[in-house]
């Protein structure tokens, strides 16, 4: 393996806010050996965590590497099905008529890596810890929850004050992780889980290994050994990947891709994501509290030239990516016209305008330098404040001062945030919080995903933002490679299923 040196604290940071159809782009053939179930697979991350305690440190990073693989709630989703929810440490469960009561059939035969047995109470006492510890990851999303009983030693209900039909779909984020009750872990260094991968070691700024559990409840690992290779670089990642030393890279570098197929040791692919690209405007600061100013900056930006310039994505024009409900293609309700730009500007007042874009130093340059000639060609002057992620949390998501602010939203179902006048864009629309309490209260699916779609036409046609891209990050998987997941590979990295051919 390679040495190098870790990402600084800010690039480490990004996960907290790294805030359609599959489409392989090569025709490789696939591994012409036996799976070898005592194989190594080695994968290449960017984003490496700053400590593996999953329950109280943000950053996707942690997600990405141990949920379905070191831990499981109840329920898990499937990122290749649509991120459909699926059973993991429940086997089946029942939703009452009126949303309110879930009742979860626990598996039998499942253990932690420490060798002792699942128990209805480490359900209770773990999902009753993350509703009622505020300084747990995501614990606002059990907030709705009445009680969480057990009734035997095999079922497990929880009611709900309100109906909630995001619910299943919040147990399969860090709230909903089951863990030993009274567990003596340390969990800053260390895991104890019920997945098909246990925590091996870890060596920070290189690497953290997995290795197969022996005493998985489900079907076993497909390779013995998992290393979770951290190479921030992305000329370092394609050498390491030209010289052998990865099976798998993922988020490649565009203009590396020649490079790294010119092997012939690997196919490229592409995935969806629910990594929204996010030029915010702050809705509740002039001159962006006029929708006519908003709506300029939106149309003197040609999007598709700025993917091309980008070098991978794919367009988005609203607030929901096509994996999420209340999914609607936007594309036809604004489009790049720099001339119109210039009239809303000059009706707006706001025809000689200054702005500062604060975008932290981990995105390329080319964001910032492609807005900025944009908006110049409209007669907007952009400064660029380019900071660390942990000046960006204070000053534009904490503090909100900003005037335009760019990160990659990576979560799924997020919409909420449009819902909420105290996040960081500033938007507050009455419509939009009702349409949004009424898609949740609803026990309907397809009447849930309606009212979404209503109210995310709304934001879009206020200008609340602008989605400058849905992220279409590359992977480089080894042809040694069989069964590696395509989708939503930036939050989830379920690897019991991959397997790795024998020389």
């Amino acid at each position: 393996m390679l040495r190098r040196t870790a990402l600084a604290t800010s690039a480490l940071l990004i996960g907290a806010l790294l805030l359609t159809s599959c489409t392989g782009t090569d025709s490789s053939p696939g591994p012409t050996g036996d799976a070898d179930p005592n194989a190594t697979l080695t994968v290449r991350l960017s984003l490496e965590p700053s400590n593996l305690d999953i329950r109280r440190t943000s950053g996707a990073s942690l997600e990405q590497a141990l949920i379905d693989n070191v831990y499981q709630g109840l329920v898990t989703r499937d990122g290749d099905q649509d991120n459909a929810i699926v059973p993991a440490l429940a086997s089946a469960w029942t939703v009452s008529p009126d949303g309110l009561t879930y009742t979860f059939t626990l598996r039998e035969g499942v253990t932690f890596h420490d060798g002792s047995a699942l128990t209805a109470d480490d359900v209770v006492t773990s999902l009753q810890t993350a509703k009622d510890d505020a300084t747990i990851q995501n614990s606002a999303d059990l907030a709705n929850v009445a009680s969480i009983a057990s009734p035997d030693a095999s079922t497990v209900v929880v009611t709900l004050a309100q109906p909630n039909i995001d619910f299943l779909f919040a147990l399969t984020g860090r709230a909903g992780l089951i863990f030993k009750s009274g567990d003596t872990t340390d969990f800053q260094t260390a895991a104890n889980g019920t997945g098909p991968f246990r925590v091996e070691s870890w060596s920070t700024g290189q690497s953290l290994t997995l290795t197969r559990y022996d005493g998985y409840w489900g079907e076993a690992a497909g390779v013995s050994e998992v290393v979770l290779d951290y190479i921030p670089d992305q000329s370092a990642a394609a050498n390491a990947a030209v010289s052998g030393d990865l099976d798998v890279a993922l988020e490649i570098d565009p203009e590396l891709r020649g490079q790294i197929e010119g092997t012939g040791a690997f196919a490229i692919e592409s995935g969806l994501t629910t990594d929204k690209g996010t030029l915010a405007f702050n809705n509740a600061k002039a001159p962006l509290n006029d929708q006519r100013v908003r709506e300029a900056l939106r149309l003197a930006i040609d999007h598709d030239a700025f993917i091309e310039t980008l070098g991978s994505g794919e367009t988005l024009s609203g607030p929901i990516p096509p994996l999420d409900p209340g999914y609607e293609d936007l594309s036809g309700s604004i489009s790049y016209d720099p001339d119109r730009a210039r009239e809303l500007l000059a009706e707006a007042g706001a025809d000689d305008l200054d702005l500062t874009l604060t975008i932290p130093n981990v995105y390329p340059g080319t964001i910032a330098t492609f807005l900025v000639s944009s908006f110049a060609d409209v007669g907007v002057k952009l400064q660029v404040e380019q900071v660390d992620f942990t000046t960006w949390l204070q000053d534009v998501y904490t503090n909100k001062d900003y005037d335009l602010s760019f990160v990659r939203h990576v979560e799924a179902r997020d919409f909420g945030n449009w819902a909420n006048p105290s996040y960081y864009f500033g938007y507050d629309n009455p419509e939009v919080q009702s349409l949004y309490a009424e898609s949740l209260a609803t026990t309907d699916e397809q009447e849930s995903s309606d009212l979404l779609a209503e109210a995310a036409r709304i934001v879009s046609d206020d200008d609340a933002a602008d989605w400058l891209f849905l992220s279409t990050p590359l992977t480089a998987v080894g042809t040694n490679v069989a069964n590696f997941p395509k989708n939503s590979l930036n939050v989830r990295l379920p690897l019991a299923g991959v397997t790795v051919a024998s020389e």
